[in-house]
């Protein structure tokens, strides 16, 4: 979309704002809005009344509150974060704050919330929208300063509301403001579709991902693709006795996967001993839950989060295992696999499985997609979600003649890849319409794009 620029500018005196609209003022956030105020709203509340609860996690990047928690007032006791509908929440501490966590707060219970103390409040003053806030605080400018303000080490880092009180914030009018929050929240909506349409076919392409992989591995290669590996396809199929699993071709057997691979579970090392995780010494790669992210994304893995120490590999129960081992997650996300292309140890959140002669790495790995649905059924546990070692040990899996598991997976590598490739160009694109959306918002409110016209 393009819009015109204002008739006229002036210097704001301020380097990341540059030029401003003449007729717009600039003011410290401190004269336009309050930082972290007092909540009247939940203040005025009896103690047995019910008001939302947000944790982060319910706290959305670019806006929105998931609001299915409650609390009664008398149960939150203190230490929490107040504030009411109306109220601009935003995320102090690294990465929360620059992956853009914040919202306009609306539609809370009672009108009011009490919050992770992880977050500021800021409250609009009479000559500030209340909308127009919320965009000011996920402009590029807001974010870079604000990261750059912050303080404390690592993962701890915060953003103080000095910081809050002190940002130059530029001021139309209370009416022009409300005329770009109306413009944005048109616009930003257009986007946010899109994007929901976009996240929606990612979604389709992974469930059709997964089901090529299951079809595959428990019926063997489609009869019109079996021919180009010198292969016949399959026509006679019997009962596995696996509900899951359903019916497999003849000729293939159905085993415990315990007896096609030696199963390796993990183990970690004391953290209270420190000789166990001298940094220097760290360097035995230790495929641990801290790989998740790579694990959901790759089928091999070799350069590890987390290393471990030969002393702490002496002073536990884990131990070197070689390349070619199938590492299968346990606990929190089930069943995401890869090969490990190097020796490596694993934690105890993490099963490493050692194929025998009967069955390929490669299959193997697919075999676990592939019984991914019936995974999460076997799962408890309601913090961390966990698989029973007993559960592990009874996982069944089909195994055809090894020249078919290399047929198979050389035909899932190329069938994925396409799928992949969709995968990426589609989240490509999701990338770019963030990116727009951003680059408007930041335009709109800093008055480098005049919405006035677009907005009637």
């Amino acid at each position: 979309m393009k819009c015109p620029a204002y008739p006229k500018y002036k210097e704001s005196g301020v380097e990341w704002l540059g030029q401003v609209p003449g007729h717009w003022e600039v003011k410290r956030g401190r004269f336009a809005m309050m930082v972290n105020p007092a909540s009247p709203v939940l203040r005025a509340l009896e103690g047995d009344d019910e008001v939302s609860f947000l944790p982060m996690d319910a706290v959305g990047e670019f806006g929105g509150l998931r609001l299915e928690q409650t609390r009664a007032i008398a149960e939150a006791g203190g230490g929490y974060t107040e504030f009411q509908d109306g109220d601009v929440v935003l995320a102090k501490i690294t990465p929360c704050f620059e992956n853009c966590k914040g919202a306009l707060a609306t539609g809370l219970v009672n009108g009011a919330a009490y919050g992770t103390t992880e977050l500021h409040v800021l409250r609009s003053g009479p000559h500030l929208d209340t909308r127009y806030l919320f965009y000011l605080t996920i402009t590029d400018g807001f974010r870079k300063f604000g990261e750059a303000e912050m303080y404390g080490a690592g993962g701890q880092k915060r953003v103080p509301p000095e910081f809050c009180k002190d940002f130059p914030t530029p001021l139309p009018s209370s009416a022009e403001q409300a005329t770009i929050a109306d413009f944005l929240d048109r616009e930003t909506g257009r986007v946010d579709t899109l994007v929901a349409k976009k996240q929606a076919l990612i979604e389709l392409l992974k469930e059709k991902r997964i089901a090529l992989i299951s079809r595959t591995v428990t019926r063997g290669l489609p009869a019109a693709i079996a021919p180009e590996f010198g292969l016949k396809p399959h026509t006679r199929f019997k009962h596995s006795g696996i509900e899951w699993l359903g019916e497999v071709p003849e000729g293939w057997e159905v085993v415990k996967v315990k007896f096609v691979a030696k199963m390796e579970s993990g183990h970690t090392p004391s953290r209270s001993e420190p000789s166990n995780w001298i940094e220097e010494e760290c360097v035995i790669p230790w495929v641990s839950l801290n790989d998740t992210k790579h694990l959901k994304e790759n089928d091999f893995i070799g350069d590890t989060s987390v290393k471990i120490s030969e002393k702490g590999m002496k002073n536990s129960s884990a131990h070197l295992l070689p390349a070619g081992v199938v590492v299968f997650t346990r606990d929190a996300t089930i069943g995401l696999t890869a090969i490990t292309t190097c020796p490596a140890a694993v934690s105890q959140h993490i099963i490493a499985w050692v194929p025998s002669t009967k069955v390929l790495p490669k299959y193997l790995l697919l075999s676990f997609t592939a019984m991914q649905q019936y995974l999460e059924s076997l799962t408890f546990g309601s913090t961390l979600k966990t698989i029973g070692m007993s559960d592990v040990r009874k996982l069944t899996m089909p195994v055809p003649p090894l020249p078919e598991q290399t047929a198979i997976a050389s035909y899932l590598d190329r069938e994925t890849a396409k799928i992949d490739r969709l995968v990426a160009k589609v989240e490509a694109a999701i990338v770019r319409l963030q990116e727009y959306r951003t680059a408007l918002i930041t335009a709109a409110v800093t008055g480098k794009i005049d919405v006035r016209q677009e907005a009637l």
